[in-house]
């Protein structure tokens, strides 16, 4: 298989309220499994892939359409940042200066606030390579942006090969001392969307967590997943775990690995479909989050109704309130550094 086997397409699809052009870029290989990425926010709007019949279906939550993502949604398949997750009290200190970011999250900061890189529009290119096709994005984030020191170059290269891997590349330059953490914050479904993910068994490689209170918030604790509901080690049905753990899954898990080295964090399966998918990533953390909506649904891609539990978030990333526990792995990038971070997620079908 080679890069003819590779397709790429831009379109656009539509603007924003104060009239930037949003584009759409579709992805597709060999095997039959598309990707769609627009420029707003980087949003992963679409996976399509086949079951072990043969028979494709949209595999992650989303819209068919832009004025439906211009309404509002939980993040569905956007690039979080400058610092994903929750900083707590909105404030962290760098280099003796305290730094007050916003507060959209009580009194806490979460996901880069209220205009968060999810909610701009990238500059974006798609490209083919030898043996996968891709689009670049870039967005500058100025400084004091949520609050956040530093002018940021943040760049993000989506790439899908014919070995079914869809690659996310996080990168980011800035020009005085802040705060990075990256991520996507995609929900999958491998039914199709057909029911929710009880269904699913997930694996976690992780035999620690970021202990929190019940807002999600870190209290600096990492405590083992022995003994506790939030063990996943073992393939685990979801169903049959989730209603030990309150509302649902929101929580970071400390991936077993090397710092910086690419390493399996989790695995989700669903039985019925056959599909599988693996996740690799050279971050720290995963935050497990089960879609725990109540009060509402997402009417979303082809009429699928979305409720309760209906998605499985993997946001691979630094641990949450990183810039306030100098003892979790630091998210400070400075001048002349370069922040680089991956997350890989392979999809097969098994019989």
């Amino acid at each position: 298989m080679d890069a003819q086997d590779l397709k790429v397409e831009k379109e656009k699809w539509g603007e924003t309220e104060d009239g930037r052009d949003v584009y759409l870029f579709t992805l597709e290989n060999s095997q039959k499994l598309q990707v769609q990425i627009m420029s707003l926010g980087g949003v992963i709007t679409s996976i399509k892939m086949p079951d072990r019949n043969g028979t494709r279906d949209e595999i992650t939550l989303g819209f068919d359409d832009l004025a439906s993502y211009l309404k509002g949604h939980p993040k569905f398949g956007s690039i979080m940042g400058r610092v994903t997750n929750r900083t707590k009290n909105a404030s962290f200190v760098l280099d003796g200066k305290k730094y007050q970011l916003e507060k959209n999250a009580g009194l806490h900061h979460m996901h880069g606030g209220s205009q968060s890189f999810d909610k701009r529009v990238w500059q974006a290119q798609s490209f083919k390579d030898a043996d996968q096709v891709g689009v670049d994005l870039l967005f500058l984030s100025p400084d004091g942006d949520g609050g956040f020191p530093g002018n940021v170059e943040a760049r993000v290269r989506y790439t899908l090969n014919n070995r079914n891997e869809l690659g996310i590349k996080y990168m980011a330059t800035t020009d005085a001392p802040t705060h990075v953490n990256m991520t996507n914050h995609a929900y999958f479904n491998l039914s199709g969307a057909k029911e929710n993910i009880y269904n699913h068994q997930i694996t976690i490689h992780a035999d620690y967590y970021t202990d929190a209170d019940d807002t999600a918030m870190p209290n600096g604790q990492i405590l083992q997943v022995e003994g506790t509901p939030l063990d996943l080690r073992e393939p685990t049905k979801i169903g049959e775990r989730i209603g030990k753990v309150g509302s649902g899954f929101d929580h970071n898990y400390v991936i077993n690995k090397e710092p910086d080295v690419l390493s399996k964090a989790a695995e989700v399966f669903h039985p019925e479909s056959g599909r599988m998918m693996k996740v690799f990533t050279t971050q720290p953390g995963v935050q497990f989050y089960s879609a725990n909506w109540k009060d509402r649904a997402y009417i979303g891609k082809g009429g699928a109704k979305y409720g309760h539990h209906y998605g499985i978030a993997l946001e691979t990333q630094h641990f949450p309130a990183s810039a306030n526990y100098p003892h979790f792995p630091s998210t400070v990038l400075r001048p002349g550094e370069k922040y680089e971070e991956t997350v890989v997620f392979e999809f097969s079908v098994e019989d």
